[in-house]
């Protein structure tokens, strides 16, 4: 036995008619498709139902699993608590799912918080099963900020676990679309808004899980989607299997977009390992940028790998050009995996005989300490995408005014506290942004009296 169906389904409150009030009549068509979804739940009569939730707890760097023998949850947040649920774990799954990951050292099981609470990710699709079908446990996992394609692999995870137990099994991904579709919704609109809808209701229409692993992750935020994490582990559970899509439904009418699709595995696709094809041609890629980068990032690679894998800083090498070996400047050293920061760590002024030598440091310090994260490990080595940035002179200014995102980066002090933002990054539009981003690291509030400086860089990869 093994997972029979799968469905992506949204999470609005405003569907439940004792929160709605009449406006759920607005989503008419989403509340029609969610129940016919849910007579599909009834009609596979599963013993467990997956439901996985933006809306539980999640951690940047590990997915957690509710522990526990059950949970209760109502809509007392939305006004409706009398709209209550009490639900069995499937202990026995749950407890397999983290083995496996255990097995394969992968971040993921039940540590961390400990709440019985349901969250209404969980109960919104709840609402509707139960009204079909009253049997069956659950499992019920959350999200990461971790690389798309470690949710993936996590899919994979609960599909291999599934098998190993016999489990009639139905996955339900919960997520809203993009929360920025229309300019009188609660979240105003961005132009990524739509166009994220329209893609992946195209994607998941037709079961093409492999793109799911193509969205750029700053897209998605622009977008100001909760569910495409969802969608990745449901179609890891997937991987190797040709499935029949279904799309039930779309609408934006609130300014967020809702979308219902149904998947049914069929036979076995030896094409649908999309992991493997994204990680081959992810190595590829950025094993050609490797290769064209200049001896500013060469060197830092070269610094990288050598620590990870001996534990050894290296010297300077012969042959760089002359300014790095003449000329002192800050440096900061990035390292990605898979579109995901990895690690950053640099100065604002130089504290090395060269800037050949600030690079060798540096570039030690992301791979091995950023408190942010664990050490990089050798096997990581394929995957990962560096660049350096060299500092100019930083110069003070007043105001915000002063500043330009993509040609100026930012530095914020208060006494001793001091915090620095590069430009030309992912994400970061506005200098507002860019002085909160560096305030925050600094750990300055913004009401506290704090100098400015802008300095520019020239950024290598």
């Amino acid at each position: 036995m093994s997972i029979t169906a799968a469905f992506m389904v949204p999470h609005p409150p405003m569907i439940i008619p004792q929160i709605g009030q009449g406006s759920e009549e607005q989503i008419r068509e989403t509340a029609l498709a969610y129940q016919k979804a849910a007579r599909g739940i009834a009609e596979e009569r599963p013993d467990t139902i997956v439901i996985i939730s933006p809306h539980t707890v999640m951690y940047s760097d590990y997915f957690h699993i509710s522990p526990g023998k059950r949970a209760k949850g109502n809509f007392a947040d939305f006004r409706a608590p009398e709209v209550s649920f009490e639900e069995s774990y499937d202990e026995e799954l749950r407890d397999r799912i983290c083995a496996i990951a255990a097995e394969k050292d992968f971040p993921a099981g039940t540590m961390g918080e400990r709440s019985a609470k349901l969250d209404h990710g969980t109960m919104v699709p709840l609402w509707f099963i139960r009204r079909e079908y009253k049997g069956g446990k659950i499992v019920r996992i959350g999200l990461s900020g971790l690389p798309l394609s470690d949710h993936y692999i996590l899919g994979m995870m609960i599909r291999d676990a599934v098998e190993e137990l016999n489990r009639k099994t139905v996955i339900v991904a919960s997520g809203d679309l993009s929360h920025k579709l229309k300019d009188y919704g609660p979240y105003g609109f961005a132009e990524e808004g739509p166009l994220y809808d329209e893609r992946i209701m195209d994607v998941c229409g037709r079961g093409a899980f492999g793109e799911l692993l193509d969205f750029d992750e700053n897209f998605c935020e622009k977008a100001a989607e909760c569910g495409h994490r969802s969608f990745v582990i449901m179609a890891g559970a997937f991987d190797g299997i040709k499935v029949k899509a279904s799309k039930l439904s779309h609408e934006d009418v609130t300014g967020v977009g809702y979308g219902i699709c149904t998947f049914y595995p069929e036979e076995k696709d030896e094409t649908r390992h999309f992991l493997d094809s994204y990680l081959e041609r992810k190595e590829k890629e950025v094993a050609q940028r490797a290769e064209n980068s200049d001896a500013y990032v060469r060197l830092a690679r070269a610094s990288v790998e050598s620590y990870v894998r001996h534990h050894r800083m290296i010297r300077v090498p012969d042959g760089l050009p002359e300014e790095m070996l003449s000329l002192r400047a800050g440096a900061f050293v990035s390292i990605h995996k898979h579109g995901k920061l990895r690690g950053c760590i640099g100065t604002t002024a130089p504290t090395s005989e060269s800037i050949a030598q600030e690079i060798i440091q540096n570039a030690v310090s992301a791979a091995e300490r950023d408190p942010r994260f664990d050490p990089i490990r050798p096997e990581e080595l394929k995957w990962l995408e560096i660049s350096v940035d060299i500092l100019g002179e930083p110069e003070p200014i007043d105001s915000a005014e002063q500043l330009d995102v993509k040609r100026y980066g930012v530095i914020v002090s208060c006494g001793r506290r001091r915090g620095l933002l590069l430009p030309d990054l992912e994400g970061v539009d506005t200098p507002k942004q860019q002085i909160s981003i560096a305030l925050k690291k600094a750990g300055i509030r913004e009401s506290e009296n704090f100098t400015m400086e802008r300095f520019e860089v020239v950024r290598h990869i």
